[in-house]
C-alpha cells in the first residue's frame, strides 16, 4: 500500500466530515498536488469509501441529467460500484468531475436534498470547467484549496516533527539554538531542490535519491506541458508552453510579455498567462500602492511578477546546478532563477486560509535616482508589513526603509539564511520560518 504523508489539509477535511452544517466539498488545486490521496486518506475514517472517476465512467453521465434525485443517484451508484452508499457511513468521492459538467451542477442538490451524505468532488482541470459554470452552486458548495507540500509538511514527511515544532515556536525574540538553525538550513536546501510535489517528496523519503527526484520532476514538467492542449482553445498550446518557460526564465522583476516571444500578439501571451494562473501553475505577484488595507484595493496589474507553484519544478525547468544550492550559505548563491523569492511566495500562499486563495502583492517605485522594490507586501492582522529577501547578513535594506518611510510604517520583515532576530525596526525571519508570520498554529502529524 502506498505510504500516505500527513498534510495540513487533513485537519480541514476531518473538520468538514465531523460538521453537522456540512456542504458538498470541492477540493481544488493544480494537478498532482495530492488531492485524490488526501480524499482517500479521509475515506479510511468511514465504513465505506465509494469513488467515481468520471474520466473512466462516461457510462454513468446519464445519472446527472436532472431526472434523478441525489438519493436515487446514490442508490444506482451503489449498485454499479458494488459498494454500499449509506449516509453517515460512506464517503462518496467524485474524481475528475470536470469531465461531467452536469455532475458539477448537481452538487448543489446534494446540499439541498441530501445533506447527510458526505460528498467530495475534485478534478485535475476543474478550474476550467468552473469558469464556464458561473452559477454551479454558490452558497451550497464549499471549496477548499490544496497546494504542494509546504516546508513544514516536508519536515513531517521526513520524520523531523520535533524540528518542525521548534521552528513553529521560534520568533525574532526567541531564535533557535545555532545547531538547530543549521539543521533547518540543511533541510531547507534539500527542499528548495526537490520542491513539494507529492510524487517527488515521496521518492525522496524512500531513500533520499536526488537523481530519481530529478527524473520525476522532468516527468511532471512534461505532464503539465501535455495538458496545455486541454486547457483552452483560445490560444495555441505552444504559446502556453512558451509562456510557462518564460516565467521560469524571467525570474525577478516585472513579467514582460515581449520576452516570451517578440513576434507573438500580446493578447495571446496575456491569455496564455491567465490560463496558467487559472490552472494553478503560476502565482501572480501584483503591485499594490499599500496605502491601507485591504492591499487589493489599490493594485496596478500592469506591474506583476510571476512565480511558479514549486521550487523543484523551477530548478528543473532552468536546469540549475543543484549541488551549488545544496551547499549554499547565503540566499544569493541559492537564488539563481529567483528560487528564494519563489519559495517565500509559495510558502505565503500555503500558510494562508485553505478556504480562500491567498493573493500575493509586491511594491515598486520608479523614481529618478531612487528606484525601489519590495519583494512582498503582506497584511498581518490590521498591519501592513513589507518583506525583503536578502542575500547576506548585512545591507542597507534601502527599498525596505524607503517603503516604511513612504507609508509611515514602523516595522518591516527581512528573510534570509540567518537565524531569527530583531534589529530595531526590522524583524528577521529565516527562509525556513517565513510561514511563521501568519501565526498559523502547528498541527503535528
Amino acid at each position: 500500500m502506498e505510504t500516505y504523508f500527513k498534510r495540513s489539509i487533513d485537519w480541514e477535511l476531518e473538520r468538514w466530515a465531523a460538521s453537522e452544517e456540512r456542504k458538498p466539498l470541492l477540493l481544488r488545486g493544480a494537478r498532482q498536488v495530492g488531492k485524490t490521496s488526501a480524499v482517500r486518506h479521509l475515506g479510511l475514517r468511514f465504513k465505506y469509501f465509494a469513488a467515481v472517476d468520471f474520466n473512466e465512467r462516461q457510462d454513468i453521465f446519464y445519472l446527472f441529467n436532472g431526472s434523478y434525485s441525489p438519493q436515487e443517484i446514490c442508490q444506482m451508484l451503489s449498485v454499479l460500484l458494488r459498494i454500499p452508499i449509506v449516509a453517515g457511513d460512506t464517503l462518496l468521492f467524485f474524481d475528475e468531475i470536470q469531465a461531467c459538467p452536469a455532475a458539477i451542477n448537481r452538487l448543489r442538490y446534494f446540499y439541498e436534498k441530501y445533506p447527510e451524505q458526505h460528498l467530495i468532488a475534485a478534478g485535475s482541470l476543474l478550474e476550467f470547467a468552473l469558469e464556464t459554470l458561473p452559477s454551479y452552486g454558490v452558497g451550497r458548495i464549499r471549496s477548499i484549496f490544496m497546494y504542494p507540500f509546504s516546508f513544514r509538511e516536508f519536515l513531517w514527511a521526513n520524520g523531523h516533527t520535533a524540528l518542525s515544532q521548534l521552528i513553529a515556536n521560534a520568533s525574532p525574540q526567541t531564535p533557535l539554538p545555532q545547531p538547530v538553525h543549521e539543521e533547518a538550513l540543511r533541510q531547507l536546501r534539500t527542499f528548495l531542490v526537490i520542491g513539494g510535489m507529492p510524487a517527488v517528496v515521496a521518492r525522496y523519503c524512500k531513500d533520499g535519491n536526488l537523481l530519481e527526484c530529478q527524473h520525476i520532476l522532468h516527468e511532471l514538467v512534461q505532464s503539465f506541458r501535455d495538458d496545455f492542449a486541454k486547457y483552452r482553445s483560445k490560444v495555441p498550446s505552444s504559446r502556453i508552453e512558451a509562456t510557462f518557460r518564460s516565467i521560469a526564465e524571467q525570474g525577478l522583476g516585472k513579467f514582460v510579455y515581449k520576452r516570451v516571444d517578440t513576434e507573438a500578439p500580446t493578447e495571446q501571451i496575456k491569455t496564455a498567462l491567465e490560463t496558467l494562473i487559472l490552472a494553478g501553475l503560476v502565482y501572480p505577484v501584483t503591485h499594490t500602492a499599500a496605502n491601507g488595507i485591504p492591499l487589493g484595493a489599490e493594485v496596478n496589474e500592469k506591474y506583476r511578477r510571476m512565480i511558479l507553484l514549486d521550487t523543484g519544478l523551477l530548478q528543473c525547468i532552468l536546469n540549475l546546478e543543484i549541488a551549488s544550492i545544496l551547499s549554499a550559505d547565503n540566499v544569493q548563491t541559492v537564488n539563481r532563477g529567483a528560487i528564494a523569492e519563489t519559495f517565500v511566495g509559495t510558502e505565503l500562499v500555503k500558510a494562508g486560509s485553505a478556504y480562500t486563495p491567498q493573493p500575493l502583492f509586491c511594491w515598486h517605485r520608479e523614481k529618478a535616482g531612487s528606484n525601489a522594490e519590495v519583494d512582498y507586501v503582506v497584511q498581518l492582522g490590521s498591519e501592513i508589513f513589507p518583506i525583503e529577501v536578502k542575500s547576506g547578513s548585512k545591507g542597507s535594506m534601502q527599498s525596505l526603509r524607503i517603503f516604511l518611510q513612504a507609508k509611515n510604517l514602523t516595522r518591516g520583515i527581512r528573510t534570509s539564511m540567518e537565524n531569527f532576530a530583531a534589529y530595531d525596526d526590522i524583524l528577521l525571519y529565516p527562509l525556513y520560518g517565513i510561514a511563521n508570520i501568519r501565526e498559523k498554529k502547528e498541527t503535528n502529524p
